[in-house]
């Protein structure tokens, strides 16, 4: 014979389950839930805290890439100022030759390699004067607000501002003729004659 297996109980109505639930069965579920979902809420959060953390870690990784170099160029920018005012300082008749033309090209090649890493010249003259780009140093008669003249060229790497542009700013007051005509220089008169 074979033994016959007990009759299987039968389950009960979902309502007679939950009648049979005490008051503090109830507490309990309902502590764990609301547990439950602060601790969801909590990793949730340390989730995308993470993910921030990252993204900005990443940023400054690029950042740090892009503006490492900061020290060496300001440290190159009064060099090129020096070849600026030699240059600038030329006789005509000193500027046509040889050795002045290689300080030129050194100029140049400087100048080109500074740019390479990002570095651009502030425009100043002519512009309406801005204390977030030019330092002014003096006022003078010009037009009023506006650059009038530049006494120390201004750079920036990409976005951010190396050194500011010195600047000489105008007063109001109108130009007198003999001010107005300043000596050219032998990198202006050099300039002329190539046009």
């Amino acid at each position: 014979m074979i033994p016959q297996e007990p009759e299987a109980k039968k389950p009960e109505a979902k309502e007679e389950q939950v009648s049979e639930l005490t008051p503090d069965f109830i507490k309990l579920l309902a502590d764990t839930q609301r547990k439950a979902d602060d601790y969801l809420d909590s990793w949730k959060r340390a989730q995308a805290d993470f993910i921030n953390y990252k993204r900005r870690a990443e940023q400054e990784k690029m950042e740090m890439g892009v503006y490492a170099n900061t020290q060496l160029i300001l440290s190159l920018l009064p060099v090129l100022d020096d070849f600026e005012r030699a240059v600038d300082s030329l006789t005509p008749k000193l500027a046509k030759t040889d050795w002045v033309h290689g300080i030129r090209l050194v100029e140049r090649k400087l100048r080109t390699v500074l740019q390479a890493q990002g570095v651009t010249p502030i425009k100043a003259v002519g512009e309406v004067f801005d204390p977030n780009l030019h330092e002014a140093v003096m006022h003078v008669s010009g037009e009023d607000g506006k650059v009038v003249r530049e006494l120390q060229k201004g750079y920036r790497l990409h976005d951010k501002i190396l050194r500011p542009s010195a600047v000489a700013v105008g007063n109001g007051e109108p130009v007198i003729a003999e001010q107005a005509e300043e000596p050219e220089t032998a990198k202006e008169k050099e300039t002329k004659k190539e046009e």
